[in-house]
């Protein structure tokens, strides 16, 4: 699969990396550092898309600016991309209002798109947009991006006698390599803590995750995507778990 991938910052920059480390090796992948300042109103789009891209199969969004967005269905159609991925990890970068008008900006031309909100959410069928909706997609392409980033996915060893997590293998790592730091330091973890340590470190990663409240989930994205990992974690270590009971005393008779 040929993937261009667009970066303007830090954000874009770990995702790339991460993604060129631990990617099939059947996977080629272009970059493009696109511009950060634009007009109210773009114009032309030709006048700020690069004058030579490969032809690709998939377009990965990582721009930390919205007017980026913009320039996606031009960009498409100049490179011959089957997909988009152009995931919110902050509305600054990408409203809510804009990644609607992506995706139907694309439907028209027959591209796909998904707009994951955050971009840990994704699967190989659907993501998340708001607190309790999700939305499905059908792209090979973009399905075979979430093979292998997304949803963070583990398979947990633990030692039956002492409780302790011996074994962590990442099945499907987040896009910005937190899932594979993660399960390197829970080795050795009680299970009863496993979750909670998770969460912190998936904060000292640290998340690049925006830290303001989101309407859409009444939280910060940073906090929803830290919940994605307890979650998938405390599932993993459920069936080793000790969970305490607490029985009201009965008031004695005198």
């Amino acid at each position: 699969m040929y993937i261009l991938a667009i970066y303007t910052g830090e954000y874009g920059q770990r995702h790339i990396e991460n993604i060129r480390a631990h990617a099939p090796k059947h996977w080629q992948i272009e970059t493009w550092l696109a511009p950060t300042h634009f007009p109210l109103v773009i114009d032309d789009p030709a006048d700020f898309l690069p004058t030579e891209v490969p032809p690709v199969d998939l377009i990965l969004s990582f721009a930390e600016v919205k007017g980026v967005a913009e320039l996606l269905p031009d960009l498409a159609r100049r490179c011959g991309a089957r997909a988009v991925l152009a995931p919110i990890d902050n509305e600054a970068w990408l409203p809510r209002g804009l990644a609607r008008q992506l995706r139907n900006w694309l439907e028209k031309i027959g591209v796909a798109c998904a707009t994951p909100k955050p971009l840990c959410s994704l699967t190989e069928q659907d993501y998340l947009i708001t607190r309790r909706q999700r939305l499905s997609y059908q792209s090979p392409q973009i399905a075979e991006f979430a093979r292998y980033f997304g949803r963070p996915s583990f398979r947990i060893t633990v030692d039956p006698q002492t409780r302790l997590i011996v074994d962590v293998a990442v099945q499907r790592d987040a896009t910005c390599g937190c899932a594979r730091f993660v399960a390197q330091r829970l080795v050795g973890v009680s299970v009863d803590e496993a979750q909670e340590k998770a969460g912190l470190l998936h904060h000292h990663y640290p998340c690049l995750a925006s830290m303001g409240i989101d309407v859409d989930f009444d939280d910060t994205l940073m906090h929803v995507s830290g919940n994605i990992f307890k979650d998938e974690i405390g599932e993993q270590v459920k069936p080793y778990r000790k969970i305490q009971y607490i029985v009201p005393g009965v008031r004695s008779q005198d």
